[in-house]
């Protein structure tokens, strides 16, 4: 009998407990037949702009990188955002600025350009 993906993270690595199956990858748990409900986090910016990947934000702090004397001014534009709802330390943005990498951010610190 072949099991289904996990919903959640899509893992092939699914196996039954009982009347459950459990994702080893994600510990996501479902009955068979049953559907993922989507309760995807909101993410809002630091005026509560509902964000969503792809946007454009404004940083609105300096923000001082961990690690480097570098800072990211007031006034910077980060283009193509990716957000990470479930992010244990709050930065819940993921994005390349130029000039300085890929990183994360807090969208507290953003605003929805």
């Amino acid at each position: 009998m072949s099991l289904p993906n996990c919903p959640k993270c899509q893992s092939e690595y699914t196996y039954q407990d009982g009347d459950l199956l459990i994702c080893p990858e994600c510990s996501h748990e479902w009955k068979e037949g049953e559907q993922l409900e989507e309760t995807a986090a909101v993410i809002k910016d630091a005026n509560g702009n509902v964000l969503a990947d792809g946007d454009t934000v404004t940083v609105i702090k300096d923000l001082k990188i961990k690690g480097s004397s570098a800072a990211v001014k007031v006034g910077t534009k980060v283009k193509n955002i990716r957000l990470i709802p479930d992010a244990a330390d709050g930065h819940d943005i993921d994005c390349k600025i130029d000039g300085m990498g890929a990183m994360k951010l807090k969208s507290e610190y953003v605003k929805k350009a």
